[in-house]
């Protein structure tokens, strides 16, 4: 029999599950809870917390395309969505467009194999921005379902062996820039930020079964010039340009397919693309989510509101950043820019008047999203610059251009923290760490493979898993 190189985390939740029927409940708990205290999970996009935070210090600082790297699988497309990481599974999900299909991948975390995939064909009209492909919305799992939104195509349930357990439709997805809203999962409901569009809906459905707790539909930022041309360029049959995003051999050009919107969607550019967290604020919990126009906090089991701040612009990409009882949300400015606002948990009602801390403007686009430490907030531009920002104040510390050695400096990619040290990827796949600290400091640079890179890091017991437009990366080697 071959070596077990399992990860020690996975291989200890695999023994644990093996014998538990000899455990008592008691000593069972005790054993995951060390497990868990070893290493975290990567449930879904931003991680265990929701909010970009690791906390696991093992995880390397430094590789190339050679070096500190466990293994590399190609994917059969390009895709936007970050990995979701569970024991010895990693979970992808991967449109693949000549096949009309959107999937959920699953491979194994020791070797890269893949172990099974499991999806739908969708083969009706659905637009999109070249630049987001179908399948974007990045997986989440509690350790024995898997959730994969595959917008317009529904929300699918599946077991760790790809069996699906259910699927629910909500309707199309009729933004021009298509869909991207991860699904989470917390108190055995999973919520979902469905849109943005027409039919754009903040749902709760049972884990297990699929059922539809709740339903919210929170007021539109309002219907904006880019709704009302979307709704007149759908009657008219319009679209996207048919060659977006190709260079003259074909071959897909990322830089190419800038403001390649569908105008055939009656939904228009207008919306929320933002995953929800949900946050302790005082004695309750608060599901919170940033919509077009402001942020809201809602009673995770029923869907009550419970406060709403306003501020920000009818476009919003990224997920708030969240630390010391504080939250950032940020929104897309027309044509150019952003707007931030940070809110204090925990009111009631409207408190735009009373807990709104600031609201700051930045002539940068930031599509990622940002992370708080060290009274700061850190964001990065999509034009490759990383931002500092006082916590309390909003006002700037510092901003760096983070250069590589790529063609495409740019970046997309959420930032990720563990201990005092970001991490973050460019559009040419090459990492950069720098310290979480009012002073900029860069510490290194990584390189690998020139790979077209819109996704997030994932990280999980001493590894990182990169997803390019080409392959999956597994960085780290893990433990013996």
């Amino acid at each position: 029999m071959a070596p077990d190189h399992r990860p020690g985390f996975a291989r200890a939740r695999l023994y644990i599950a093996h014998h538990v029927e000899l455990l008592g409940s008691g000593l069972l708990t005790l054993l995951l809870a060390t497990a868990s205290a070893h290493a975290d999970e990567w449930p879904s996009f931003r991680g265990p917390q929701g909010t970009g935070v690791s906390n696991d210090a093992s995880i390397p600082l430094t590789w190339n395309a050679k070096e500190n790297v466990a293994w590399r699988v190609p994917l059969p497309d390009r895709g936007n969505a970050t990995p979701a990481v569970w024991g010895d599974r990693v979970f992808v999900t991967q449109a693949i467009d000549s096949e009309k299909r959107r999937t959920l991948m699953c491979f194994r975390r020791s070797d890269g194999e893949l172990l099974w995939q499991s999806g739908v064909v969708y083969d009706k009209a659905d637009p999109t921005n070249a630049q987001n492909p179908h399948g974007s919305a990045s997986p989440a799992t509690d350790g024995k379902h898997v959730i994969a939104s595959f917008g317009s195509a529904g929300l699918f349930a599946f077991d760790f062996d790809g069996n699906e357990l259910w699927r629910r439709d909500f309707g199309d997805v009729d933004s021009w820039h298509g869909s991207g809203s991860s699904p989470i999962i917390h108190g055995g409901l999973c919520f979902l930020n469905f849109g943005p569009g027409t039919k754009s809906a903040l749902v709760a459905c049972r884990v297990d079964t699929g059922e539809v707790v709740w339903k919210a539909s929170p007021q539109a930022a309002g219907r904006g010039f880019g709704q009302l041309l979307g709704s007149f360029a759908s009657r008219l049959g319009g679209g996207g340009p048919a060659d977006a995003g190709r260079n003259p051999d074909g071959s897909f050009a990322f830089e190419r397919a800038a403001n390649t919107a569908d105008t055939s969607g009656a939904g228009g550019f207008n919306g929320s693309w933002s995953t929800p967290v949900v946050v302790q604020a005082g004695d309750r919990e608060e599901l919170v989510v940033v919509h077009g126009g402001h942020v809201t906090g809602y009673e995770p089991a029923t869907g009550r509101e419970l406060w709403t701040c306003s501020g920000l612009p009818p476009q919003v990409f990224t997920s708030p950043a969240v630390g010391d009882g504080i939250l950032v949300a940020t929104g897309h400015a027309i044509p150019s820019g952003t707007q931030l606002l940070a809110v204090r948990l925990g009111g009631s009602g409207d408190v735009t008047g009373t807990h709104r801390l600031w609201q700051a403007n930045l002539p940068k686009d930031c599509i990622g999203s940002g992370v708080i430490a060290a009274d700061s907030l850190f964001l990065m531009a999509e034009n490759g610059i990383a931002i500092c920002l006082d916590l309390d104040t909003g006002e700037k510390r510092w901003e760096k251009r983070l250069r590589g050695q790529g063609r495409s400096g740019g970046a997309w990619s959420s930032l990720v923290l563990v201990g005092d040290k970001i991490l973050v990827t460019n559009h040419s796949s090459e990492t950069f760490v720098i310290r979480a600290s009012p002073e900029f400091e860069l510490l290194h640079t990584n390189p690998t493979e020139e790979e077209t890179t819109c996704a997030s890091l994932a990280i999980s017991d001493g590894q990182l898993f990169l997803r390019t437009y080409e392959s999956l990366w597994c960085i780290g080697q893990g433990e013996e």
